[in-house]
This record gives C-alpha cells, sequence and structure tokens, in this order.
C-alpha cells in the first residue's frame, strides 16, 4: 500500500462509522414501528400484548439508546452538512465534530429522566 493512503482511524473515521451505524438503527426501528403499527389491523389483541411488551424496562432502556442514535444522527447530519457546504467547514471539521458531540452529552443527560422515568419509578418506587 502506498505511503500516506492508510486511514489511521482519526475523528473523521469514527463519526462515519457512528453515523452509518445509527442510520441502519434508525431505519430498523422505523421499519419495526411500522410492522407493529399495521398489526392494529391484522389482531388487536396482538398489538395490545406488543405495546404491554414495549412498556418494560428494557424497552424503555431501548428507547432511550434510540434517542442517542437520534441525536447523535442529527447533529452529526448537521456537521456534515456544514463541512459540506462551508467553505471553512472542511478546516473545522473537528472542532465541529466535539461541539456536537458536547450539544450530544448535554441533551443525553437532560433526556436521561424524561424518557426513563417509567424504568427508574418501577426499578426505586416513586
Amino acid at each position: 500500500m502506498p505511503a500516506g493512503t492508510l486511514y489511521r482511524g482519526r475523528e473523521g473515521m469514527w463519526s462515519w462509522v457512528a453515523h452509518r451505524v445509527t442510520g441502519v438503527l434508525i431505519f430498523f426501528f422505523l421499519f419495526v414501528h411500522v410492522l407493529d403499527t399495521a398489526l392494529v389491523r391484522v389482531s388487536p389483541e396482538a398489538y395490545d400484548d406488543t405495546v404491554a411488551i414495549y412498556k418494560t424496562p428494557f424497552v424503555n432502556l431501548m428507547e432511550y439508546g434510540l434517542v442517542a442514535a437520534v441525536l447523535f444522527h442529527a447533529l452529526n447530519g448537521l456537521r456534515v452538512v456544514a463541512v459540506d457546504f462551508w467553505s471553512k467547514g472542511a478546516r473545522y471539521q473537528k472542532q465541529m465534530l466535539w461541539t456536537a458531540m458536547v450539544i450530544w452529552l448535554v441533551l443525553m443527560i437532560g433526556a436521561f429522566y424524561p424518557v426513563l422515568q417509567h424504568t427508574l419509578r418501577s426499578l426505586f418506587g416513586g
């Protein structure tokens, strides 16, 4: 392999990988969501059973993961748009990534209780 062509796995590569992984996870969620919503037309009882499963703590943790994936995908997508369409975007892509990650972390901390309150109350009382 010629010198200088091997990617070293810096922030840009990991944000690229995470953007694709979160995109696939969001697509999978939307696919399952369409299927389970369509279930109400086939069998309302099966739909009710499915919704009961969604009220479990494990699924609630998965919902928090969904919030994390959507927020990361959205913030990183805005960063990608800035890199592509702002003349100085490529120069500041690393700083924009870390800014997006800080915003993501703050929003995830803020979403912790609102998303997980049902699970926290069922596990710890309240």
